[in-house]
């Protein structure tokens, strides 16, 4: 079966190049500013921000019992969204218990 590791970093590439693309493509404030035209792009940036909070309270505590600090990954996931859970999955130093 695959790892949280394994399958962090399988989802973070696609979506690095995809960002990459749409940031060449509008630049960073243009993809925010994207969503501010229709209560379609509200509903789908305010859906972004209450499910990163949801991964953001697993992830500080998480951090904490595993001895990382967790602040970076917080400003991480601020400006720049799942890159910071992402990241933090993938620098995850391997347990015993990992899935």
């Amino acid at each position: 079966m695959i790892n949280k590791r394994w399958m962090a970093l399988i989802i973070l590439i696609p979506f690095t190049l995809l960002s990459g693309y749409a940031i060449a493509q509008v630049g960073y404030l243009g993809i925010l500013d994207y969503n501010r035209y229709s209560p379609a792009g509200w509903q789908v940036f305010t859906d972004l921000v209450i499910a990163l909070v949801l991964v953001l309270s697993w992830l500080v505590p998480e951090a904490r019992k595993n001895n990382r600090n967790p602040w970076p990954w917080v400003l991480i996931t601020v400006l720049m969204g799942s890159f910071g859970p992402l990241l933090y999955l993938v620098t995850e130093k391997a347990t015993s218990n990992q899935e």
